[in-house]
């Protein structure tokens, strides 16, 4: 899956604030996921966030 820093993730499953929505800040074997609605930042493994990715938006023209 290309996932690249900036882009937009729509998750399966939302975060406890309400927000399914997250920005990639750090991708490698773990990914850190920015909550766009409260803000928190996560370190999730790239096996468990790639399994609940519902949707990509990639923020770069490519």
């Amino acid at each position: 899956m290309d996932i690249r820093v900036g882009d937009v993730l729509t998750m399966k499953k939302s975060h406890p604030c309400g927000g399914a929505r997250f920005t990639v800040l750090r991708v490698g074997m773990d990914f850190r996921l920015r909550c766009e609605t409260c803000g928190h930042e996560m370190m999730i493994p790239r096996i468990k966030a790639e399994k609940n990715i519902r949707a990509v938006e990639h923020t770069d023209g490519e």
